[in-house]
């Protein structure tokens, strides 16, 4: 049994999606174009367009029948759109759409990163005039990560200087400074992250908003070099390669959830109901402190040197546990080690005694 390693990304279906969108009346006004001009004025392959025209067969309108899915015609390398389900009429939104879409809408005017956040914003005040009464319940959206931190991360990125960060790194359990040059804001799997260009590293760099301790606006302006270039996110924020150290872990059914949320080079069935998982990781620190948070159902397969340290971590803290607590100081008078004692007190007298 083999998994893919990466799952499918968001940006790649909802680029499709608007080009599924947009082909349609495209169509209509050019009938019987060839298909490979369409394809160039469209800015994809004649192979990605024709898949595109093959999704077009199965849609349309509710009933999926004959006389609600979008039709076309083929004549040689030419296609003509015959039926169009309907999709050239002006769209009017049923209630509940419309409060879907406005939701929708106020929670990518809230989320960092968008490019153009005036234009959700202006089409938001379109839908909500022209819904009325439709949207007038308040919404409220407040996103996973939206939190005062984010929105001040937000501000300084927008105020265009440069940034003083300390940074938690997890991957090297270790807390740096460093100076950066932001580039954007950034909503990936829920959480918020600033890309910048760190001075220190000389690269372009990703940092996790709940992993900024301080930051610090600079009195100067941010300089991003001409050689930084934007990550490409598509399928998240790491991204393996085959220059990275590779582990393979032994999982028992408790631990094989690790499959669904790391992305994973193989996953093979093994004995007694276990699988054989092989991952990429940034580095063996970071591996060590992710095995040694797992469960017992869960053994380092290779390398050895991760083995190695995971046994002699798990030593040590089996160790610690083991040593007894050293034996309390006996306790000094107020005053110091040469006070004298205060005198007794003498017996105890119970009240009314003679």
């Amino acid at each position: 049994m083999t998994r893919p390693a990466a799952r499918g990304g968001s940006r790649a279906s909802a680029d499709r999606l608007a080009r599924l969108l947009n082909l349609v009346p495209y169509l209509l006004a050019r009938p019987g174009i060839e298909i490979a001009e369409a394809a160039g004025d469209l800015g994809v392959t004649e192979r990605q367009l024709r898949e595109d025209l093959e999704l077009l067969w199965v849609c349309g309108l509710p009933g999926y029948g004959p006389g609600d899915l979008i039709d076309m015609a083929f004549d040689g390398d030419r296609v003509t759109i015959t039926y169009d389900a309907g999709i050239d009429r002006p769209l009017r939104l049923t209630p509940d759409e419309a409060l879907a879409l406005v939701v929708a809408l106020r929670m990518l005017a809230e989320t960092p990163g968008v490019a153009n956040r005036e234009a959700v914003e202006r089409a938001l005040a379109k839908i909500e005039n022209a819904a009325g009464d439709l949207v007038a319940a308040p919404v409220e959206v407040r996103l996973p990560a939206d939190t005062r931190q984010v929105q001040e991360l937000r501000t300084a990125v927008e105020s265009g200087r440069a940034l003083r960060i300390t940074y938690y790194t997890a991957a090297r359990d270790e807390t740096t400074e460093r100076v950066v040059d932001p580039l954007r804001m950034l909503m990936v799997g829920g959480r918020a992250y600033v890309e910048a260009w760190c001075r220190r590293a000389e690269a372009v760099r990703l940092f996790r908003s709940d992993r900024i301790d301080a930051v610090t606006e600079l009195d100067e302006p941010a300089v991003v070099p001409p050689q930084a270039r934007p990550h490409d996110l598509t399928d998240g924020v790491f991204r393996p390669s085959p220059d990275l150290p590779l582990i393979t872990l032994r999982v028992g059914r408790s631990e094989r959830w690790i499959t669904e949320y790391y992305p994973c080079e193989s996953v093979a069935a093994g004995d007694a109901d276990q699988w054989l998982v092989s991952l990429r990781v940034t580095d063996l620190g970071w591996a060590r402190r992710f095995v040694l948070g797992l469960g017992p159902e869960v053994t380092v397969v290779a390398p050895v040197e991760l083995a190695e340290q995971v046994r002699a971590a798990a030593a040590a803290a089996l160790d610690a546990y083991a040593s007894p607590a050293p034996s309390p100081a006996p306790a000094q008078p107020a005053g110091g080690p040469d006070t004298p004692a205060a005198p007794s007190a003498g017996p105890a007298v119970t009240a009314g005694a003679q």
